[in-house]
C-alpha cells in the first residue's frame, strides 16, 4: 500500500508541474508575440540605415579618418554578453555566454592573459554562468529589461561609444542571442566599435551628382553614432525576443514530458493496485481453502 500511496503522490506533484509549465508557455508565447513584432519592425530600419551608411562612407576619401572607425591594434578589450535575466528557457543563457567566453579564450588569448579583456553584462543569467567559471565583469547593465526602450539602451550605448573615443577600449565586442524564429536563435559575436570598413562592390557603385548640405563628411558623421545605437537596440530586442522564444519552446518541451510521465507513473500505479488486488484475492482463497479443510 506504501507503494502505491508514493505513487500516487507523484503523479499529483508532476500534475501540478505541468500546470505550471503549461502556464509559462502561454505566457512566454504572449509576450514572445510583442517582442517578434518588435524585432521584425526594427529590423528594416536598422539595415537600411546601415546600407545607407555604407553606401555614403564609400564616397568619401577620408572615410577611415572618423573617431568611430579608426582601426587600432586591440589592447584592451570590452566584451558586451547579451543574456537574460530569468531563467527557464533551456540553453538560452550558457550557449550564449559560453560562447562569449570562448571568443575571449582564442581571438583575444593574448589580451585576457594580461587581464585586459572585460565583460559589461546584460541579463543576471549570463553574470551567474560567467561568475561560475572564474570571470568577472566590469558593470552589468541588467535593469535595461525593466523597460526596454530606446532612450534607455541608447545612453548605454552612448557610454561605450564614450570608452572607446577615450581609449579605455581599443574594441568593443556584441554577443547576443539573434531571433530567427519562435524554435530557434542564432548566436552572433559582432564587432561594435571600431565600425568595420564596408565592403563596396564596385559594380553596383552608380554616380550621382548629389548635393549635401551641410557636409557629406558631416552628415556621415552624424549618422555613424545613431546608426551605432539603433544597432545595439536591435541587439537587445533580438535577444529578448529569443528569450521569449526559448522559454516557451522550454516549457512545450516540459510540459509534454510531464505528461508522458504521468502516463509512465499512471501504467505503474494500475499495475501495482492490481497486483495488490490479487494478492488480497490469494489471501481470501487459500484462507477459505484453510477453513473448508
Amino acid at each position: 500500500m506504501a507503494n502505491l500511496k508514493e505513487i500516487r503522490t507523484r503523479i499529483t506533484s508532476v500534475k501540478t508541474t505541468r500546470q505550471v509549465t503549461s502556464a509559462m508557455k502561454m505566457v512566454s508565447a504572449a509576450k514572445l508575440k510583442k517582442a517578434q513584432d518588435a524585432i521584425l519592425q526594427i529590423r528594416p530600419y536598422a539595415e537600411k540605415l546601415s546600407d545607407l551608411l555604407s553606401s555614403l562612407s564609400s564616397t568619401l576619401d577620408n572615410a577611415d579618418n572618423s573617431v568611430f572607425t579608426e582601426q587600432r591594434i586591440p589592447e584592451k578589450v570590452l566584451i558586451v554578453l547579451v543574456s537574460s535575466n530569468r531563467g527557464l528557457c533551456g540553453g538560452f543563457n550558457s550557449y550564449i555566454t559560453k560562447k562569449a567566453m570562448y571568443l575571449a579564450k582564442t581571438v583575444y588569448k593574448k589580451q585576457l592573459d594580461a587581464g585586459h579583456v572585460h565583460f559589461l553584462v546584460i541579463g543576471k543569467q549570463g553574470g551567474k554562468v560567467l561568475r561560475s567559471y572564474q570571470f568577472q565583469s566590469v558593470g552589468d547593465k541588467n535593469y535595461l529589461y525593466d523597460n526596454l526602450t530606446f532612450d534607455q539602451v541608447s545612453e548605454v550605448a552612448q557610454s561605450i561609444m564614450a570608452d572607446f573615443l577615450g581609449h579605455k577600449y581599443d574594441r568593443v565586442e556584441l554577443v547576443y542571442n539573434k531571433f530567427v524564429n519562435a524554435a530557434s536563435q542564432e548566436l552572433v559575436s559582432e564587432q561594435f566599435l571600431p565600425v568595420l570598413p564596408a565592403v563596396v562592390d564596385l559594380k553596383k557603385v552608380v554616380n550621382r551628382n548629389y548635393i549635401f548640405e551641410p557636409s557629406l563628411e558631416n552628415i556621415v558623421e552624424e549618422l555613424i553614432p545613431r546608426s551605432l545605437k539603433i544597432q545595439f537596440y536591435k541587439a537587445l530586442l533580438d535577444s529578448h525576443a529569443a528569450e521569449h522564444g526559448a522559454r516557451m519552446t522550454a516549457m512545450h518541451k516540459a510540459t509534454d514530458n510531464a505528461s508522458d510521465l504521468i502516463n509512465e507513473l499512471t501504467l505503474n500505479f494500475n499495475k501495482a493496485r492490481q497486483a495488490s488486488v490479487t494478492n488480497a484475492i490469494l489471501e481470501v482463497t487459500n484462507a477459505a481453502e484453510a477453513l473448508n479443510g
